[in-house]
């Protein structure tokens, strides 16, 4: 196996203990294909937001070595439009072009770096209005988990570092070892970086029904038709309440969720087999290759050719 790709954790006072853990958790499944760090800006005790101190064995000075970068939250008492002279100083450690992944609060550190200037972003949907007073020149979206822009990336509170963290290993390595990944750490294998942050009703209300029965009979027929009134009939409501409730349980259309599962189902195909994309397309439910190609295109800017390279290796064919 190759040398593994190298992530330093940096932990800020009033670090949050559980994103702390996220990265080496997440990361540290993938079967050894990441190594993770732990450094903190300068003092060998960290407070956190718990009643306990961390200890972190490295200093600032290994973030010069880091492949990945990832700024777990800390409390928002502690939140500054200004960088502490010592957080200052552990950015300048990195590297020009390491990757650098922010959770919840940890948008506020590269925001005031001046990092995010003119580049999408996101952080916790509570901070948003601090966060554009402050940070005026990023282009925040507080309505998604997170944001890929390349070399930053930035997700949302809590539950959004994971997703983040298996977005990580699925660019690097593939759907089929982040799906391993997130079995090993019993949690949902995807949820859009897109999906809403806070939905008004997550849970449905006592006595009703919910839309999961028409999801998974969806997903076990994406090769087939599918219309909004199918999913609607097989959930035992009119198709207005269908649609209102299914918005408000997974944060996103039923065409859109839909769409989006034969993208799925798509990659994992064009990753795991030689298939051609015709094949593949009638195998989700796409009408056409033509329609497969333009969805995934739109989806992670990038053709079925260009994406069964990275994961397959160069010299496979693609019909």
């Amino acid at each position: 196996m190759s040398v593994p790709h190298r992530v330093v954790v940096l932990a800020l006072p009033g670090v949050y203990p559980f994103e702390l853990g996220i990265p080496s958790r997440v990361l540290g499944a993938a079967n050894g294909r990441y190594e993770v760090l732990t450094c903190s800006s300068g003092e060998p005790s960290v407070p956190t937001n718990a009643d306990f101190a961390v200890t972190v064995e490295h200093g600032p000075d290994v973030l010069a070595s880091a492949d990945t970068v990832v700024i777990p939250p800390f409390d928002a008492g502690l939140l500054s439009r200004e960088l502490d002279p010592r957080v200052a100083g552990a950015l300048d450690a990195i590297r020009p072009g390491t990757r650098v992944v922010s959770i919840c609060t940890g948008a506020f550190v590269l925001a005031a770096a001046g990092w995010l200037d003119g580049r999408p972003a996101t952080t916790h949907w509570a901070l948003t209005e601090s966060f554009r007073t402050w940070f005026p020149k990023v282009l925040l979206d507080p309505d998604v988990l997170f944001v890929d822009d390349g070399d930053l990336l930035t997700s949302a509170g809590a539950a959004s570092g994971v997703d983040v963290c298996l977005h990580l290993v699925r660019s690097d390595h593939g759907s089929e070892l982040a799906n391993r990944v997130a079995r090993t750490c019993v949690v949902p294998p995807w949820r859009d970086g897109g999906q809403a942050q806070y939905i008004e009703r997550p849970v449905p209300e006592p006595g009703r029904e919910g839309t999961a029965a028409a999801r998974g009979w969806a997903l076990a027929r994406l090769d087939q038709p599918i219309t909004l009134s199918d999913l609607a009939e097989h959930a035992h409501m009119s198709l207005r309440t269908f649609i209102r409730r299914f918005n408000e349980e997974v944060g996103t259309s039923p065409g859109r969720w839909l769409i989006h599962q034969r993208v799925l189902r798509a990659r994992h195909l064009l990753e795991t087999t030689g298939l051609p994309v015709d094949e593949i397309a009638g195998r989700v439910g796409f009408a056409t290759g033509t329609s497969l190609r333009q969805h995934l295109r739109a989806a992670i800017g990038v053709s079925p050719l260009t994406y069964r390279r990275t994961f397959r290796g160069a010299t496979v064919a693609v019909s």
